[in-house]
């Protein structure tokens, strides 16, 4: 019989992953399945998609067929090699159970109820097999929650498409919805693990994981940093030069804060342990932004006159002054 060469049946090199291997069966799998195919020979095509998956997307299998793969070329006339029974036991649906159709070239390497024998190379390969379970591979998705959710924590309703290819090669996509719980002060980035609501496994072996990657979307009135919520607070130059004492939204309520005589815009408050809840709570900082009312009405334009008349406050006299100071600034001066 000849050597198969299931890497170029699936047109996939052999470095390949076991997610493009999926990837490109299912992609085979509709494009020769009998029922749709206009493609010449399409039956057949479809039966060797399906015989090379059957090998490739099995750990055990292809590490079998890739050590045996060494010595040999497709097309080349192959028999097993005489201790190959005795290396490797493998395993189907049930006892005795092979997947109808497959080759002759199959059947030699993995067994099969057709065959009692391991083609007379030694090693017994009929009759009753091990039942084997594999657990189903993990997904991993996105979800979006608002900075609200983060901070309190809650429950959502997600819906999952999960793309299954059928015994005849089809690909079904089954619908279904799961609770999500948010955890109390997840972080953007961080993972929410759900046990078993990933791929299914086979042969009764357990489903994988599903890891949910938090996304926390932008809020139009706090921004993260880290578990740290921050806020920008508007404050009139008479509360930034007087002290006052002001009220402040946090996710969990607003509160009262001293903002202290001779604040600036830019400076930073905190209030401690307001930020995301966890083992270490992180805090609200309260960024200051001193707002200056519009000299727009007779009044306004004419308490700001008296101001500059009286006031003779210079607001640049200390930047003025760092220049001077700065080592620099002698060379500047001579230059000019």
């Amino acid at each position: 019989m000849e050597y198969k060469d299931y890497y170029k049946v699936l047109g996939v090199g052999r470095d390949a992953s076991a997610e493009e291997i999926k990837r490109t069966y299912r992609k085979l799998a509709r494009k020769y399945h009998p029922d749709v195919s206009k493609e010449k020979n399409a039956e057949e095509k479809f039966k060797e998609v399906q015989e090379a998956y059957e090998v490739l997307h099995d750990p055990k299998k292809r590490a079998a067929y890739d050590q045996l793969g060494q010595n040999w070329r497709a097309g080349e006339q192959f028999r097993p090699p005489p201790d190959w029974g005795e290396r490797f036991q493998f395993s189907f649906g049930g006892a005795g159970e092979q997947p109808a159709d497959f080759s002759d070239f199959f059947s030699s390497l993995f067994g099969g109820s057709a065959r009692g024998q391991f083609g007379g190379m030694g090693g017994q390969f009929g009759g009753a097999r091990t039942r084997r379970a594999r657990h189903g591979e993990d997904r991993h998705a996105r979800i979006e929650i608002e900075l609200e959710e983060a901070y309190h924590g809650g429950t959502r309703m997600l819906r999952l498409q999960q793309p299954e290819v059928t015994s005849t090669g089809e690909i079904a996509v089954n619908e279904r919805e799961i609770r999500v719980t948010i955890p109390t002060g997840v972080t953007d980035g961080q993972q929410i693990r759900l046990r078993g609501q990933g791929e299914p496994g086979d042969r009764g072996g357990a489903a994988g994981d599903l890891y949910l990657e938090v996304h926390i979307r932008p809020h139009p009135v706090y921004r993260l940093e880290g578990r740290n919520v921050v806020l920008t607070l508007p404050v009139t130059p008479w509360e930034a030069a007087l002290g006052a004492q002001v009220e402040v939204p946090t996710p969990d309520g607003a509160v009262q804060m001293t903002i202290p005589k001779g604040a600036r815009t830019g400076q930073r408050l905190r209030l401690k342990g307001r930020g995301l809840p966890g083992k270490e709570p992180g805090d609200q900082l309260v960024e200051l932004e001193i707002v200056i009312r519009p000299a727009d009405t007779p009044a306004a334009r004419a308490l700001y006159e008296q101001m500059r008349s009286e006031l003779n406050f210079d607001p640049r006299a200390e930047l003025r002054h760092r220049l001077e100071q700065h080592p620099g600034a002698a060379g500047r001066r001579t230059k000019n």
